[in-house]
């Protein structure tokens, strides 16, 4: 069935007020930054963790994260909502036209679910050979692995919160949604919806609504009731993991915390916020290479026509117009004393991340002894 077709899987879990509840939204197969996140908050026994779906794909180990998420989700004080990348499931159904697409997914991506279970079968994920006989494999070795994402709910309503992978819209009941609604909107937050209770969604890069200052923490709107969590773990460069922490699920007290591997380095000068400055991200990402270095190239944004330095193994061909990696020639305010994360180190100075934002720092820096 379409997922357009398919009616929503809400769930409706007792907890009870005063519980700590922890949601974490776009894991995307990192364990590291997932057990990072879970050591950095204190999760504990106590606590009520959501997992806002797109726990899958994207990262190194779809397989593991998978296991170890039905795991947490057996000790009952977990639970796991769908998101767009964790319907694999699906490829078992025999009217399913995954089955047929997934050569050529897994020479794209060369990493998820199905190419961590063809390895654990034996199989060359890149020469799968007869579908058919490997759908059949799978269903014969992964019986429980595949049960538990076909039974995954789509939504989850508690207290004052409704969480949901990528949207939820207010004219119709949330059981009225269809599963395609709540798992897949890009940009949903730009339709400018309003809520009585807080929606929480995961899906679009934070960053993403972003025009010339990157953060990458969650979007926390009071006034709409919306929450925005995705910190683009995997997908960008300077991504995080971010949680929403919920100190009881009758209240509207909220704050977050998040995690990232970049070393640590604390600020020796002061430095001002740059007057300008641009964010080139993923679907606007053309460029106009004007003068091309061995570091950084000179390029002009074919849309907007701003100008700025890129690093150079940032842009993705070498020809005059072509695509690049997410980047920006913003100048972080900082002061002498700030803690950073250094994300790139280049002859110019330091690409850091502070408080969420990122950009460039030009002074010393003392770093971390490791």
């Amino acid at each position: 069935m379409a997922l357009y077709e398919e009616r929503a899987r809400v769930l409706r879990p007792e907890i009870e007020a005063g519980r700590r509840v922890l949601v974490i939204s776009d894991i995307h197969a990192n364990l590291p930054y997932f057990h990072g996140l879970l050591d950095k908050v204190g999760f504990c026994d106590d606590d009520f963790l959501i997992l806002n779906g797109d726990f899958l794909e994207k990262g190194a180990e779809s397989l593991r994260t998978l296991r170890e998420v039905m795991a947490l989700c057996e000790k009952g004080s977990t639970l796991a909502l769908m998101g767009n990348c964790d319907g694999w499931a699906a490829i078992c159904h025999e009217d399913s036209k995954r089955l047929e697409a997934l050569p050529r997914y897994l020479r794209l991506r060369r990493r998820g679910l199905m190419w961590d279970m063809a390895l654990e079968l034996g199989l060359d994920p890149l020469n799968l050979g007869d579908l058919d006989a490997f759908r059949r494999r799978l269903t014969e070795r992964f019986p429980a692995e595949l049960a538990f994402l076909d039974a995954l709910p789509h939504a989850a309503e508690a207290g004052r919160y409704i969480f949901a992978h990528a949207a939820v819209y207010p004219d119709k009941p949330l059981s009225e949604h269809s599963a395609g609604e709540l798992t897949r909107c890009d940009a949903w937050y730009k339709l400018g919806y309003s809520f009585d209770k807080w929606v929480v969604v995961g899906h679009y890069p934070v960053m993403l609504y972003a025009d010339g200052i990157v953060c990458a923490n969650p979007i926390i709107d009071r006034e709409r009731h919306i929450v925005c969590l995705d910190g683009a773990c995997v997908l960008k460069d300077d991504g995080q993991l971010n949680c929403l922490i919920i100190p009881d699920i009758t209240g509207d007290e909220l704050s977050f915390d998040s995690y990232d591997s970049f070393p640590m380095a604390t600020v020796l000068e002061d430095q001002a916020a740059s007057a300008r400055s641009a964010y080139i991200r993923w679907g606007d990402s053309r460029v106009q290479v004007l003068r091309r270095g061995e570091e950084f190239s000179r390029c002009r944004h074919v849309r907007t026509g701003y100008e700025l330095d890129i690093l150079t193994k940032y842009l993705f061909t070498d020809g005059e117009l072509t695509d690049c990696n997410d980047c920006t020639d913003y100048v972080l305010p900082l002061k002498a004393g700030d803690r950073v994360s250094v994300v790139e180190r280049c002859s110019r100075g330091f690409f850091v991340k502070h408080n969420g934002v990122s950009g460039w720092y030009f002074g010393a820096l003392k770093e971390d002894e490791k």
